[in-house]
């Protein structure tokens, strides 16, 4: 799964002011994305707000990006849930054209056991018409993948290709870089500590800050896989500030209002969410002016 090293970008999906999905402005975003250089993109993530698309708009955007991507770079879909057999009945029904993984994240909400998230992923794997990526995100989920699960995982699933990793637990990533399989990625969920992870060989990013600085986080990322930290790192570091204030608020509101900026689409969420303050949507601005 070579093709998911690098920088992999969970896209927003762009709103227009009565609540509708904005087409065009999420195919201004593609194409910025794809010119930009990354390597991958996410359709509907949690960056993407899919806990509040239904599902014909799910099918609908699905369907529009992949269009739109027309294979110049892959794609990865976000399918995943706490309720097992209502995943697995998104899989079956989803049309894998255009695509080439999916992003599953961790069962959140009913909190299960080790042994519950294993079995989920285990089935999922089974069924999945396409490879599938572990998302390990406990800060959402209220539940996080042990590094012994994530490992069992691998080595006993061969439908599952890595995990998208966002714990935020140094102890737990070095265990799973020590001790997995050669060929099981292992991607950064947070943008801040993209570089150091790929030094602790990580495969790369899932980032949301890429959607609106695809080129500068993909160079340093392509820079730091190549090896050549000295380079890599202060343009790294350049970005850091940028990274800490999208998240002030809420996701995705810190990085639509930088969309919103670079004119690619507004900032419109869907509630619960709303955009994030005057005071922090210019001080977003002022970041993202240091970098453009």
């Amino acid at each position: 799964m070579n093709k998911f090293l690098g920088t992999g970008v969970a896209m927003v999906t762009p709103f227009d002011q009565n609540g509708s999905i904005d087409y065009q402005g999420l195919s201004k975003l593609i194409n910025y994305q794809i010119d930009g250089g990354v390597e991958y993109l996410v359709v509907l993530g949690t960056t993407g707000e899919a806990a509040t698309l239904s599902k014909s708009e799910k099918e609908a955007v699905w369907k529009f990006t992949a269009e739109v991507v027309d294979k110049r770079v892959p794609l990865m879909a976000g399918i995943g849930g706490y309720n097992t057999a209502e995943v697995l009945e998104g899989l079956k029904k989803f049309n894998t054209e255009g695509y080439d993984a999916i992003l599953s994240v961790s069962p959140f909400y009913n909190k299960p056991t080790q042994e519950g998230i294993y079995q989920h992923y285990k089935i999922i794997a089974e069924q999945s018409p396409l490879p599938v990526l572990i998302y390990n995100v406990p800060g959402r989920t209220a539940s996080n993948i042990s590094a012994e699960t994530t490992l069992r995982l691998a080595n006993d699933c061969s439908n599952i290709f890595g995990t998208k990793e966002a714990s935020g637990n140094f102890d737990q990533f070095n265990v799973i870089l020590r001790d997995k399989p050669e060929d099981f990625l292992f991607i950064s969920g947070d943008d801040g500590i993209t570089l150091p992870l790929i030094a602790m060989g990580g495969s790369g990013i899932i980032s949301v800050a890429g959607n609106a600085i695809p080129k500068q986080l993909s160079d340093v990322v392509r820079l730091g896989l190549s090896g050549d930290f000295k380079t890599a790192a202060p343009k790294f570091l350049k970005l850091t500030n940028f990274f800490s204030k999208l998240f002030a608020e809420n996701n995705p509101g810190g990085i639509k209002s930088a969309l919103k900026h670079l004119g690619i689409c507004d900032d419109y969420l869907r509630l619960p969410l709303c955009p994030v303050s005057e005071q922090n949507s210019e001080v977003i601005r002022l970041e993202l002016d240091k970098i453009i």
